[in-house]
């Protein structure tokens, strides 16, 4: 068992000097960029008690948005309730982003200091056809760098005969009915997706 950090850099030696210094302190031109391109994100946060949860969110290209090279901000969107992110960010004030952008390999990683807010005037900024977000997430920018592309090369995850048919697994619908024993029939996909849209 690997135990302690020396062990570790046994194993893997030290980290090349433009893989620490690609790290930067703020969002500069070419993360904002990327952001701006961006129509999806993984949102890592954690509680007091040390348990970690990581939640995608999505929208147009864009959606979260470069207040300053210190600032973003990204509009919640409606979901299922559970709160986990926000519940971590009120415990912890503390967060992870995973940016991608479809058909590229990089991403983009940024940390952070996290508050969440209901100002009105802020909330009216993120408001579209269909409705204003309840809350904003304000991330203080603390660390940023690009994440090279090997994750995204060894998967092929944007490539064409990479994609399963979702045939593969049985609906949202019945594998939650399994899960949760619930009774009544489960959700057909076209039910789903026609409730979704509500949503979206």
């Amino acid at each position: 068992m690997i135990e302690s950090i020396e062990a570790l850099r046994r194993v893997y030696g030290e980290a090349k000097i433009r893989a620490l210094k690609k790290q930067i302190d703020h969002i500069d031109a070419h993360c904002a960029r990327f952001i701006a391109l961006s129509p999806f994100v993984v949102i890592a946060s954690g509680d007091t008690a040390g348990a970690l949860d990581a939640s995608p969110r999505g929208g147009e290209p864009g959606f979260v948005r470069v207040a300053h090279a210190q600032q973003l901000l990204i509009p919640d969107s409606p979901g299922n309730n559970r709160l986990d992110t926000l519940t971590n960010i009120v415990m912890t004030g503390r967060i992870g982003l995973l940016f991608m952008i479809p058909g590229m390999d990089e991403t983009l990683r940024v940390n952070g200091r996290a508050r969440l807010t209901d100002d009105a005037l802020l909330l009216a900024t993120f408001a579209n056809e269909k409705r204003t977000p309840k809350l904003v997430i304000e991330i203080a920018v603390t660390d940023a760098y690009l994440h090279c592309a090997k994750a995204f090369m060894r998967s092929k995850l944007w490539h064409a005969e990479s994609q399963i048919d979702r045939a593969a697994l049985p609906t949202m619908g019945e594998m939650l009915s399994d899960q949760t024993g619930l009774p009544g029939a489960p959700e057909t996909q076209p039910e789903m997706q026609a409730r979704y849209a509500l949503d979206l």
